[in-house]
């Protein structure tokens, strides 16, 4: 039987999302030498936080953030994939899943900065570059969106 993940919201401050805090360290920040600081996570309150788990041991696999911006855009970023299951499928979950939770939100476009790394992947996910590469943490990054509705 092929594996199969589920993907949910989880609450802010919860062991749920310390536990997705730390696979974003681990897959995103660690390899910059940069760390969380509690000001960062604070300003997490208001964003929609989607966990994927593994059905069968619920087993974190992934995580990304929604944050909802004043251009009434919302913002998709921290996309994490555990390492021993990346271009296994659970990105391309996420982000649909992600879409979903957004659109029923009442947004009409999801915005993102993504590393070059990236590109190709959100490409093929439906996602349009804007403008110019510029960095962000330290690395090249590319803005890109697309409509949702």
């Amino acid at each position: 039987m092929a594996d199969t993940y589920i993907c949910f919201p989880i609450d802010f401050a919860t062991p749920e999302y310390d536990e997705t805090v730390r696979l974003r360290y681990d897959i995103l920040r660690r390899p910059l030498d940069l760390h969380f600081n509690p000001e960062d996570l604070a300003t997490e309150f208001d964003s929609i936080h989607i966990a994927c788990y593994h059905s069968g041991t619920m087993l974190l696999a992934g995580c990304l953030t929604l944050k909802p911006l004043e251009s009434g855009d919302i913002k998709m970023r921290q996309v994490a994939v555990s390492v021993a299951l990346q271009n296994q499928g659970i990105g391309s979950l996420m982000v649909n899943y992600a879409e979903n939770v957004a659109i029923q939100s009442g947004f009409t476009r999801m915005v993102l900065h993504a590393r070059i790394s990236a590109v190709t992947f959100y490409d093929k996910m439906g996602y349009s570059v804007s403008g110019k590469t510029f960095k962000e943490v330290g690395i090249d990054h590319k803005f890109m969106y697309r409509k949702l509705v």
